[in-house]
């Protein structure tokens, strides 16, 4: 565990968001990292994607870097329409 430095705004954005989905401040700044963490590694998922990535992992122990590279991403296709392109 270590100290994070941020600005004053961005903790008031923690507050606020934290406040607004009952988690503690620290606990927003992990979502949000986790978040972003996320959609930097895998940004061709969408946020109900990353949402259920995120369950996957907690099921499976908790996320870790390590994880969120390798995790298969099961990514819908969208319906054919017989043409190649």
């Amino acid at each position: 565990m270590g100290i994070v430095k941020i600005s004053d705004l961005m903790h008031e954005n923690l507050r606020v968001a934290g406040t607004a989905l009952s988690r503690s401040i620290n606990a927003q700044a992990e979502h949000w990292m986790r978040i972003g963490m996320l959609t930097e590694l895998h940004p061709e998922l969408d946020h109900r994607e990353i949402c259920q990535l995120l369950v996957r992992a907690e099921l499976e122990g908790g996320l870790d870097i390590a994880m969120a590279v390798a995790a298969p991403v099961d990514k819908p296709r969208a319906p054919s329409n017989g043409k190649k392109h």
